[in-house]
């Protein structure tokens, strides 16, 4: 069949709306009509090339819900006319990750940025021009129809809306588990989130239903500071210097239990401000990627202090578990989504979209499909 798309020819590059053609579903597999996909900046990692694609044209997309159209040949689970989230992880449910409630390191996901099938090396489901298209984590959410393998593909209940059901395939999940799983936020907690996109904001709801005392935002934009202390947080500020010392005022010079770095484009000297507000064992959990290698922070405070630094795919989250569990939250009013969504897209609107999150002029950028 054929499917409109947004690919990207080659790295750095833009967004190109084009016809591809789609393979129907194989054994383990569904095809899904898109309803919504969010425009997360992991993608814009790909335009960059701060996350090379291992095939190029590369299909965009990772974050998104749809309807079930088709199930492959003995595939048990799934039927026509399922609602479902994808996930940018695959869960196999047998390695040691999956059965020690690590999904989130399952080791199918070790191919999600070649582009090809992660059950068969390889082999691809789209195509131009008769030339292999990869897809994105192996769902492409900017796609009107996309084939993907179930192991990606989670199924929720019908009656929750698509296009906020979408968000929780990667920002909500990445940083509500940032600070509840990786960062252990508890009762009365400190906490700093720095960078307040579509990542942070979640980081932010999550640090203030895990019971923190203080949830400190930090960005350089006013409205996103806004929309923080809308959504949970209790200051926000433009620098991390007010940050660390709003979180020694409320410690009695002790810093912050939490520091949460979700920072779009994330470097060494991040972390190391996060890391200089911070008390003895605590932890900084680094959310955000970026290309740069290095960290300047002193080993003696490392050591001494008996700090912790602590990366976080996905916020540490198992998404078969995990994803259904926040939308049970939204569903019962503890958990925001519908609020994330500063603006809709139409699929060839998606650079725009981009731009529009470069510019801090968005939250989440959603694009719908009907």
């Amino acid at each position: 069949m054929k499917t409109q798309a947004a690919i990207l020819r080659q790295a750095p590059g833009k967004w190109e709306i084009v016809e591809l053609d789609l393979e129907e579903p194989r054994q383990g597999e569904v095809l899904v009509k898109l309803a919504a996909s969010g425009l997360c900046h992991s993608d814009d990692h790909v335009v960059t090339g701060d996350l090379p694609s291992g095939t190029y044209p590369i299909c965009g997309g990772h974050e998104g819900a749809g309807v079930v159209e088709q199930v492959g040949p003995n595939t048990p689970g799934f039927e026509v006319g399922d609602h479902v989230v994808f996930s940018f992880l695959p869960g196999c449910g047998r390695c040691r990750w999956c059965a020690a409630g690590k999904q989130n390191l399952c080791d199918a996901g070790a191919r999600i940025l070649e582009g090809d099938r992660v059950t068969e090396p390889g082999s691809f489901r789209m195509h131009l021009d008769g030339r292999p298209v990869a897809q994105m984590c192996g769902v492409s959410t900017f796609s009107r129809y996309t084939t993907a393998s179930t192991l990606s593909t989670v199924k929720i209940p019908r009656d929750i809306p698509l296009d906020k059901a979408c968000l929780v395939g990667c920002g909500v999940g990445t940083g509500w588990g940032s600070a509840v799983n990786a960062g252990d936020v508890q009762p009365g907690d400190t906490v700093v989130v720095m960078g307040i996109g579509g990542v942070g904001i979640n980081a932010v709801q999550g640090a203030a239903h895990a019971g923190a005392s203080h949830v400190i935002a930090v960005d350089p934009v006013a409205f996103k500071r806004e929309k923080a202390l809308e959504l949970g947080a209790t200051e926000a500020y433009a620098s991390m210097e007010e940050a660390t010392e709003s979180a020694r005022d409320h410690t009695a010079g002790q810093g912050a239990d939490v520091a949460v770095v979700t920072v779009g484009v994330t470097e060494g000297t991040h972390v190391a401000q996060a890391f200089g507000s911070i008390r003895k064992a605590g932890t900084v959990v680094v959310t955000g990627a970026g290309a740069t290698i290095g960290i300047p922070v002193s080993l003696v405070e490392l050591a001494m202090m008996q700090k912790r630094i602590q990366g976080a795919l996905f916020g540490s989250s198992s998404p078969s578990a995990d994803i259904l569990k926040w939308l049970r939250l939204y569903q019962e009013g503890s958990l925001k989504l519908d609020e994330l969504v500063t603006r809709t897209y139409t699929l060839d609107e998606v650079n725009q979209g981009f731009e529009d999150m470069h510019a801090g002029r968005n939250l989440r950028g959603v694009v719908i499909f009907d």
